[in-house]
Formats: structure tokens, sequence, C-alpha cells
């Protein structure tokens, strides 16, 4: 026994000792981006029958174990031209020269163009929307391209949800932003978006904010050597205009980037509220209001910066951003009062003018450094957000029947300005080629004030007449280890955080301060049955701290039979997120299906209650405990090279306990299709959202359809897009919300259909340039 074992052991051995490893990288000519999913292929020079393969990873890098020998070595990556290496002979480990693959010109003036990269890719943690190739957007906001972003949705108020979760973090290149704050993704321009980040379970690395996920939005930085630019003039019915122009100049020791831009948009809307009131279970009075709206904005955005290199493990990167963005809304509303019969008893008109001029800054330093050890890396950044702003609202009140009254005039001015500084700086160490660690601090200090005001036919109301202080301080640290074990990959990460909020005002009446210290573990783990098949689970702890737009008491005077107020005493919500997906690529064919579950407390829903004089008071509180069970099918499929279709489908059930006992599901889909010859392009979207129930307020479904086309001229130097958006007119929320002692139906239609025409026209530029980040 012991003989057969020795000779087992010695024929394992010289198995083993009979294997070379060869490594290497592959990049795109043109721009030394790594490319990811390029194949090495090995074969027998003799008989040209396949050996061995392996396909790149993310970073662009291979490994190959193959038997001593000599081989035809070939790489190959869609849209590319092949690479080969003839008669390489492998007596031990090698490693090879970084591979430069060249586009294929001549693929790519075909009609079936075949060069174009994946609309979104799917990574081990996240999945990764490319927003160069969406059509849709064009013209548009982030929020256009978040509504074509998987398991994303906007609904028509601005809201932005994940798997139908609105407990969503957003961040913008990586950090959280003034850019994000005051309905600022609307102002953002869809141009200056390379890509959306989806990021269902965290890990340690990212802020613990966001119990339904992170969606971090990348900006574009171009990195083309010498000078590029590009010039992007949008018109659209109703009034949707915008110019937009990008520019960089690169030279060996910097980098100029910036982006400027304008945008004006005006359009109308209507909807409706309609109120039933009960006593004792029978209907004792009716009120109906209706309105009218004209909303516009303008927006100027600036945004420019420069990497300065200043050796090749060092760079250093200075960038600001600035924003001047005004709304204005025109709304009339028509109130009617009737009796148990119907009959009116009262009828009132109201117009409200509103302005909001708004300015906000970003300044920001970031340092990045190499080290001799592959992979090793330190990043410092600053940054340092303010902004203001100075709402005025003015509403004029006047009854019209039974008898016409005197105008009542009704004022408002809020005065608000933040200061926001954000430290960070993350450590990324090596410890051999399969582990590491990650290691990193945060810190993030702000104050936010309002000074707000109302008055009633000129005469200042005490009670609405105060200035809120809100400050707020948040510490972080995390640390994190990740291992592969031949096809086991995992990274597991804890991160603590300490929060100190609190606010005052000057008359006494809202001050809290709140401290709280907490742990947030994170795992992943992926094992790989080979490059085109692996499992994923993962688990983390989050946490969603209350917005000053929760906290701040004073919600606004436009309807004063329907209030919205804020909840100074609003406690975090915690969950805990697990998750299992799996993931399937096939050559035409993409297919990831996962399940979740989300375990959630202290509950954020909307009380609405009537106060002493009937009006309506909305205010959000904690409301309890939710467990979510999910299940989400993402597919992908390529029937031809010049067609690709998309789709995802996502479903969950809830069960709320606490001061509302809820139990329902809901679910929702969507559907791209994308067709490409060689100078047109047309693509569309299909999305749906199914029924929902949370708290006291039912939604109806809502679904919209959109369409875009595209074509390139001048070679390609040139391309108009034709976007149509809602062109069902089906952009509308419906909802029944259920109160005691009331029930009201809502309805609002904010934008109808909307059309847009976008030249865009690159100078010294070509269309298959990318943009990216520093390295």
């Amino acid at each position: 026994m012991k003989n057969l074992l020795s000779i087992f052991i010695l024929f394992f051995v010289i198995s083993l000792s009979a294997q070379v490893t060869v490594t290497g990288k592959v990049v795109e000519k043109s721009t030394n981006q790594p490319l990811e999913f390029a194949t090495i292929i090995f074969k027998n020079p003799a008989t040209n029958q396949i050996i061995t393969g392996e396909s790149t990873d993310q970073k662009g890098n291979y490994s190959v174990k193959v038997k001593k020998g000599v081989y035809n070595v070939i790489v190959e990556f869609i849209g590319f031209k092949n690479y080969s290496i003839n008669s390489l002979s492998l007596t031990k480990s090698k490693k090879m020269v970084t591979i430069h693959l060249e586009e294929n010109a001549q693929a790519l003036d075909e009609v079936e163009v075949i060069a174009e990269k994946s609309t979104t890719e799917y990574k081990l943690d996240k999945r990764v929307f490319n927003v160069g190739k969406d059509l849709i957007s064009k013209g548009g906001s982030v929020n256009d391209i978040l509504n074509n972003v998987p398991s994303v949705n906007v609904d028509i108020e601005g809201a932005v949800s994940l798997r139908g979760n609105s407990n969503v973090r957003i961040l913008i290149n990586g950090k959280p932003s003034v850019l994000t704050s005051n309905n600022g993704l609307e102002s953002i321009p869809s141009e200056t978006i390379q890509k959306v980040e989806v990021i269902t379970n965290p890990s340690a690395k990212y802020d613990a904010e966001g119990t339904g996920g992170i969606i971090n939005i990348i900006l574009k930085k171009n990195k083309n050597n010498d000078f590029g630019s590009s010039l992007q003039l949008t018109a659209g019915v109703p009034d949707n205009h915008s110019i937009n122009y990008n520019m960089n100049y690169k030279k060996e020791k910097f980098n100029l980037f910036s982006n400027i831009s304008y945008r004006y948009m005006s359009f109308n809307g209507n909807g409706y509220l309609n109120r039933t009131n009960f006593t004792n279970n029978t209907i004792s009075s009716f009120s109906n209001r209706t309105t009218d709206m004209n909303r516009s904005r303008s927006t100027f955005n600036l945004y420019f910066g420069s990497d300065y290199y200043i050796n090749d493990q060092n760079t250093l990167t200075l960038s600001y951003y600035y924003r001047n963005n005004t709304s204005k809304n025109n709304v009339d509303y028509t109130f009617n009062f009737l009796n148990n019969l119907k009959q009116i008893d009262n009828i009132l008109t109201s117009k409200e003018t509103y302005k909001e001029p708004q300015k906000a800054n970003q300044i920001e330093l970031n340092f990045v450094k190499k080290f001799a050890k592959k992979g090793q890396k330190l990043t410092v950044n600053f940054q340092y957000d303010f902004w203001n702003d100075d709402e005025n609202e003015l509403v004029e009140e006047q009854q019209t029947f039974p008898t016409t009254s005197a105008i009542n005039l009704l004022k408002s001015r809020d005065i608000e300005s933040s200061k926001d500084f954000l430290f960070q700086s993350d450590f990324k160490l090596p410890i051999s080629i399969k582990t590491h660690i990650e290691m990193g601090i945060k810190g993030e200090i702000r104050n936010i004030d309002s000074d707000y005001k109302v008055w009633d036919n000129a005469t200042l109301i005490d009670s609405l007449d105060n200035l809120l202080k809100y400050n707020e301080r948040i510490y972080g640290a995390y640390i994190q280890y990740g291992n592969r074990k031949n096809k086991l990959q995992y990274l597991v990460g804890l991160r603590a955080e300490y929060a100190n909020t609190g606010s005052t005002d000057r008359k006494n009446k809202f001050k809290t301060a709140k401290s709280y210290t907490d742990l947030f573990p994170t795992a992943h783990l992926t094992y790989n049955f080979n490059k085109r098949t692996n499992i994923q689970l993962s688990y983390s702890r989050r946490i969603r701290r209350p917005s000053f737009w929760h906290l701040n008491p004073f919600g606004g005077i436009s309807d004063r039979r329907n209030i919205r107020v804020g909840n100074p005493d609003l406690n975090p919500m915690y969950t805990n997120s697990f998750e299992l997906g799996v993931l399937k690529r096939w050559n035409k064919f993409t297919f990831n299906p996962s399940i979740y579950y989300q375990r959630t407390t202290n509950v954020f829903e909307t009380l609405i209650i009537p106060n002493t004089t009937g009006a309506l008071i909305s205010k959000p509180i904690n409301s309890g405990t939710e467990n979510r069970f999910g299940a989400e099918l993402a597919l992908r499929y390529s029937p031809y090279k010049w067609w690709r279709l998309s789709s995802e489908f996502n479903y969950y059930s809830f069960d709320q306990r606490g001061i509302y006992t809820v139990n329902d599901n809901t679910w929702s889909t969507r559907l791209n299709s994308r067709i490409r010859f060689s100078k047109l392009t047309i693509q569309s979207s299909f999305n749906y959202r199914g029924e929902r129930q949370s708290g006291q307020i039912f939604t109806e479904a809502q679904y919209r359809a959109n369409i875009g086309i595209s074509k390139d001229f001048l070679e390609d130097k040139a391309t108009v897009t034709l976007n149509m958006n809602n062109i069902l007119d089906s952009r509308v929320s419906k909802q029944l919300i259920t109160g005691e002692n009331y029930t009201t139906n809502t309805y609002n239609r904010p934008i109808g259909r909307f059309t847009s025409i976008t030249l865009t026209y690159r100078f010294n530029r070509s269309k298959k340039d990318r943009d990216r980040l520093p390295d």
C-alpha cells in the first residue's frame, strides 16, 4: 500500500512539473484600456487542434496552465483583429508582453456591426450600465438614463428606487455629492455621464447608507491624447432645449477636461385630488381639487479640472463643479366642496406662483499613488460642497361661490444653505496573487440652515417663522479581506460608523440630538464553474438615516388643505440584506436570475391624518418592521449581430408590521430592443410597474414606452438622434389613500408626450473614442 502511495505521489509530482503557467494582459491598442473576456487559445501547430484556452478578467489579465511544448497562440476579441503568436516554445512558466489588440475597421464598416461593447456588464458585486450606447436618454438628464438601467426606476416625481425599494443611496464618482441634492439629478445632462453602477449588496468599502443598495454615477473625463471635444445641441417639443460642450486636452504630464452646458425645459401637466369624508361610517361630505400646472427649469452647469501626472506612480486631480438652476411653477387650483348629496356648498380658486433660484458648488482634490507591488494602491480625497437656494412661493386664493370674496394672499420664503466637507482615504494591499486586504477611513461634516417665513396678507405668521439649523457628523472606517482559491472567490469585510446629528432652532421648538455607533458586516462569495458560469451569495447590513427633507418641519403652503411636514425626531432604519444569484453566459445569451431577502426595522412610512381644521397632514414616521422576499431575472439575447434584446423581471412580496399591517406583492418588468446597422441605430424600451400597497397608500400600475433613432454621417464625426418619450402618454400616477374617516383618490400627470432631436458633432474625436476616469 505504501508503494502504491509513493508511486501515486511521484506520478502527481511529475504531472505538475510537466505544466507551466503563461500569464499576461490584453488591452485595446488605441486607448490602452483593458479588454475583459478576450479569449486566449493554445493550438497544436501540427493538427491545429485546440489544446486549452482562457478568458481575460476585468483588468485584462489572463493565466493559463498548459503542458510544456510548442504552441500556436491566438488572441481573439469581438470586433478586433486577431493577434497570433506562432511556434511559442514553453519549457518553463512565462510572463508574456502586453498584447495590444487593434479594432477591425473593416468589420465596423459592414452592415452587421460586431464591435459594439455590451450596454450592460455583469461583475462580481454589481452591474454596470454603459451610457455611451444609450439613445433614449440623449438630450435628457440623469433621470432619463436611470429609467433605462436594469433594476432601477424613477417615478414621475423624480424619486429613484432599486428593485422597488426607494431607500437607495446615490453617489457621484463613488462619493456623496451636492449634485444629488435638491432634485439635482434632473439638472445633470445625460451627455456628462459615462456609466452607472448598480450595487444591490455593497461591500464594506462603501458607505453603509442606503438600505435598498447603491447607485454610483460615473462622470465622463476624456483622456484622449492631444485635443478632443464634442458638441451636442438639443431641441424638443414641449420646450426641451440644451447645448452641451465637452473638451479635453492631454499631454505627457497633464490632462485638462471640461464640460459646459445650458438647458431650458418647460412643460404642462394636470391632476386631481378627490376626497370623501365619513362620520360614523357614513359619507358626510366631498371635496374635489383640480390642478393645471406649468413648470419650467433653466440650468447652467460648468465642470472642469485637471489630472497632473507627477510620475508613473503618483497622480493628482483637481476638479470643480458649478450648477446654477432656477425652477418656476405656475399652478392653478380649483376646489369644490360638496355635501353628502354631492351638492356644491363652496368653490375656491387658487393660483400658486413659485420660484426657486439655486446655486451649488463642489471642489474636489484627489491623489492616487501606485506602488512597485502590482495592485497596491492608495487614494486620498478631499471634497467641499456648498449650495444655497431661495424658495419663494405666492398663493392667491379667492372664493367664487356662493359669493365672491376678496383675494387672500399667502406668501412664504425659505432661504436654505448647506456646507459639506468630506475626507476619504482607501488603501489596497495585495498579499499574494490571489489575496488582498483593503482598508479605509472617511469623515463627513454637514451643516444646513433653513430660514422659513410665511405671511398671511402681509402679516407675518409667528408659528411659521423660524430658523432651523441641522448639523451632521459621520465618521467611518472599514477593513475587508479578499481571497481566491481555485474556483472559489470571497470577500468579507466590516465597517464601523459613528454618527452625531442634531438640530436647533431660533425658538427652541425642534431641538434634537442623536449619537450612535454601528457595525456593518458584509460578505460576498462567488464560485466560478467556468468563465461563463458562476453563482454568487452575498450579505450586508445597511442603514438609512433621515435626510434634512425628512426632518425639516416646514413643508410649504401651496395647498393648506394638504400639508407635508417633516419629523425632527425621526430615527434611522436598518436592513439586513441577503442575495443569491446565478450568472450564465452563452455566445448570444446571458441569463442572470437572483433571489433576495431583506429585513428592515424602524421602517420609514408616511402618516396622513386630518388636523382640527380638517386639513390632511403628511408626516414621515418610524412605522415598524418589514420583511421583503424577491426574485429577479435579467436576460440579454442577441439573435443577430445587429440586434440585441434585453429584459428584466422583478417580483417581490412584503410583510409590514407595526403601525400598519400590510401583506402585499408586486412586480415590474422592462424590455429593451436595439437594432444597429452601419450608420443607423433604433432603440426602444417598454417599462411596467405593477400596483402596490405601502402603509396607507395604494398605487395603481404604471407603464411607459420610449423610442430613439440615431443616424451617423460625415464619417462618424456627426450623429443625429431623434427621441420620442412617453409615446403612449401613460406616465401618470394614481393613488388611493385610506385614513381615519376619509379616503382620497389622486391623479397626477406632470408631463405628456415629449419629443427631442439631438445633434452631436465631434472635433478631433471619433465615435468609438471612449471616455474613462483616471487609472
